[in-house]
């Protein structure tokens, strides 16, 4: 399945880092939170991204145009430096499409911006470029094609303070919006349908209007994951992930954890 990832924001509570580079590209170790995002997704099998560039989509292009495979991967050199052969890569069955969605945008009018690189697929995912999860994709997945919904999406349980949803027993959105702490909160992950786009109006952003009409249609569903998920918000969540990746405690590395 296809992804989408809305990598357009400006990050102004990661303001010590985004002044420079673009929010999805504030690293984790070796390497920036989106890439750590696309490779769960690869784990799982869908290798083939769409990329909602805004604010410093330049460097967002550069960091993979000049991709540095050897950064993360085992790797023999010789011949005094000039030949490196590589024991294993990342992204070399990765299809990347880098798309100009504009600078301001919501994400609804990012989404709407990328329909005709999603056409002719059934289903596609779709996710925010800055939360992390070892959260079962497959199950997910599964989960949303048992029901006859337009939209899925997680919901997890958060201290970090983001818009609340309320669900029913089977799952389906009864209410969205508020903000709440320590509640089940929208944590992206979506499965969507081709149809999500007669939703979308100019200019309305995805979980708002657009979420409304098919709560009132009852095609929304939630898909509830009380593992771990946790946002880069801000600088202190950064600081937080850093340390999970330094200690080797980093639940999110699912290619790591769960071979398959």
């Amino acid at each position: 399945m296809k992804v989408v990832l809305f990598c357009g924001g400006l990050g102004t509570r990661l303001r010590e880092h985004s002044d420079t580079v673009p929010k999805p590209l504030v690293s984790i170790g070796y390497r920036p939170i989106m890439w750590h995002l696309m490779r769960y997704y690869a784990h799982f099998g869908h290798k083939d991204f769409i990329l909602c560039l805004g604010y410093r989509g330049d460097l967002i292009r550069d960091y993979f145009l000049n991709y540095q495979e050897a950064l993360s991967n085992d790797f023999v050199l010789s011949e005094g430096g000039k030949r490196i052969e590589l024991l294993k890569s990342d992204i070399q069955d990765w299809r990347i499409t880098f798309v100009d969605t504009g600078l301001h945008a919501c994400i609804g009018e990012r989404l709407a911006a990328v329909r005709r690189h999603v056409a002719g697929e059934k289903c596609f995912l779709a996710n925010y470029s800055d939360g992390l999860s070892d959260l079962d994709m497959n199950a997910v997945i599964a989960d949303f094609h048992t029901k006859n919904v337009t939209a899925s999406f997680v919901a997890t349980r958060s201290q970090q303070s983001f818009h609340a949803i309320l669900s029913d027993e089977q799952g389906y959105v009864t209410d969205f919006g508020g903000k709440a702490a320590d509640y089940w909160v929208n944590g992206g992950f979506f499965v969507l349908r081709q149809d999500i786009f007669d939703y979308l109006r100019p200019g309305e952003e995805l979980v708002e209007e657009p979420f409304r009409r098919l709560i009132g249609e009852r095609k929304l569903t939630t898909y509830r994951h009380a593992g771990f998920w946790r946002a880069m918000d801000s600088l202190k969540d950064k600081f937080v992930l850093d340390r999970m990746y330094a200690q080797g405690e980093a639940p999110w590395e699912v290619w790591r954890q769960q071979p398959r």
